[in-house]
């Protein structure tokens, strides 16, 4: 083959981060500010930046946690809004793409179809379709970073309903929203009762004719205010950087503290909540039939209703909530196994997410495929025996980003620590492979049981163990070294590797090394 016919030589990267939400725009930012020498790109699978917020359109999306703890620990969030909407996260999201010129690294309509690491040429070769376009194009890179969160972006979950298609009004999933939906005066049902369903009741009663929750099994509903007022009075007193930092830790500390006070009382906790459901509903109200979950409270996330917004939709006899099950669709709603009947224009299957480890990608190693249920989580951060590749889940019981910038931090350091070192390959390992090992995230929603087992697994003692606890991150993920026993570095066309150490070289501490510290 002539030098002029040969095929072009595939661009390649130092890293590729995979998705350009929350937590691929946080990668970003931190490879460009604490290692401005590497070569990396965002690949974006949709036409926009932002993600989750981005993606759903459905009415009054919003967080559930305080943005700031959800924003970044590096971009104080400015906004009154303590439990802001989407749009408001959105604008956020852009101006930190905007600040940290992040803008050229993203490459959107890029969705990756595999990546395949080679041990001897110490790479990743991964196959990237144009979403736009159906061109195919192949990149490589000594790193992947996946930060495309664990649910599916293209298809939401809905359960099978009997006489579905007899159902002559609309049906809707949140993920799916259109645009032109109208339920201005229309009898809407919303089948589900976690935050999403939470979220759009109150949404859609302000226009509606009436708003039903129609829920299998209640979950634990908390007002919270929308303001944080001592967030903003700190702002406000010492300036946005002193003010956000000392709001983010005083929210770190309370969400630590009802999680834990939730884990250890929960007779107490569930009395509580109660105390606070039955004040927030009229007199009278059936409390124990639609806010008394058969679990404890955070088994499952607890759901926030900002200025108790779900409560007064209630009150004012816009909404209400049924506990029931569905028999079946009928031309004008569902009937119930009880009996009942609820006519409806249009449905709204609030039933929840498809989970999906690494954004469906397919990964090999050395010719091998990698079923993620067949590996253990390294830190919660990287798989065993995956060699360079590091992947991004936050927090189940506190704001996902805290544990999403620990982890980007611990992956800046990690690649400077293996630059000084002259090290190509960084692989975990478990030293005793009899380790008993447990579901990755022991959460009882159910998108987590749906797919317990296509996920990895977690051990029983550290490294191996998923923490979701800040604080105990913050010693291990910002505060410890990257060297670890069971952490080995080798270079390209070494052979296996050794541990901390390999080749006879010092493996300094966290505090010798490029790029370390808090």
């Amino acid at each position: 083959m002539s030098a002029s016919s040969a095929p072009p030589v595939a661009e390649h990267l130092d890293v590729l981060v995979v998705g350009a939400g929350i937590s691929g725009i946080g990668a970003g930012r931190h490879l460009k500010t604490a290692l401005p020498s590497k070569t990396f790109a965002i690949l974006e699978a949709r036409a926009a930046s932002g993600g989750t917020w981005d993606l759903f359109r459905y009415p009054g999306i919003r967080s559930d946690s305080d943005l700031h703890t959800f924003g970044y620990e590096f971009k104080p969030w400015r906004d009154e809004q303590s439990i802001a909407d989407a749009p408001r996260i959105l604008s956020y999201l852009r101006e930190t793409v905007a600040e940290n010129g992040l803008d050229d690294h993203i490459r959107h309509h890029h969705k990756v179809l595999s990546a395949s690491w080679s041990s001897d040429r110490a790479r990743w070769t991964v196959r990237v379709e144009r979403a736009d376009t159906g061109e195919r194009t192949t990149l490589t890179c000594s790193w992947l970073f996946c930060a495309s969160g664990y649910y599916r972006y293209d298809q939401g979950f809905t359960p099978h309903f009997e006489g579905r298609e007899r159902f002559r009004g609309t049906i809707v999933h949140p993920q799916h929203w259109p645009e032109d939906l109208d339920h201005a005066g229309k009898r809407v049902v919303v089948i589900g009762s976690g935050a999403t369903a939470v979220t759009l009741l109150p949404a859609m009663a302000g226009t509606a004719a009436h708003v039903t929750m129609l829920q299998r099994t209640p979950s634990y509903i908390m007002p919270v205010s929308k303001n944080d007022v001592i967030a903003n009075a700190l702002k406000k007193c010492l300036g946005q950087e002193r003010g956000h930092a000392l709001a983010r830790r005083k929210n770190i500390a309370q969400q630590r503290f009802v999680w834990s006070f939730c884990r250890r009382y929960p007779k107490a906790a569930r009395r509580f909540i109660r105390w606070v459901n039955a004040r927030q509903l009229p007199e009278g109200y059936p409390v124990d039939e639609h806010f008394n979950p058969p679990y404890d409270p955070w088994d499952q996330r607890l759901c926030a209703a900002p200025d108790g917004d779900l409560f007064k939709a209630v009150r004012a006899g816009k909404a209400s909530v049924v506990t029931d099950r569905i028999a079946t669709f009928t031309e004008d709603g569902v009937r119930l196994e009880s009996g009942r009947e609820l006519g409806a224009d249009v449905v709204v299957t609030a039933t929840g997410l498809n989970v999906q480890a690494f954004g469906g990608i397919r990964i090999t190693v050395d010719g091998e495929e990698v079923r993620p249920s067949d590996t253990v989580a390294y830190k919660g951060m990287m798989l065993s025996g995956v060699p360079n590749l590091a992947f991004s889940i936050g927090y189940t019981n506190s704001s996902w980003t805290l544990k999403v910038g620990l982890l980007c931090e611990h992956f800046c350091r990690l690649l400077a620590h293996m630059d000084a070192s002259g090290h190509d390959i960084c692989r975990p390992e478990p030293a005793d492979p009899a380790m008993p090992t447990r579901p990755f995230l022991d959460f009882g929603a159910g998108y987590i049981r749906r797919a317990v087992d296509r996920l990895p697994r977690q051990g029983d003692r550290m490294p191996w163990l998923t923490s979701m606890d800040y604080h105990s991150d913050v010693r291990l993920l910002r505060a410890d070294s990257v060297v670890d026993p069971e952490l080995h570095f080798t270079r390209a066309g070494a052979g296996a590797g050794t541990g901390a150490g390999a080749e006879g070289e010092p493996d300094t501490g966290a505090e010798g090394e490029p790029g370390a510290g808090g």
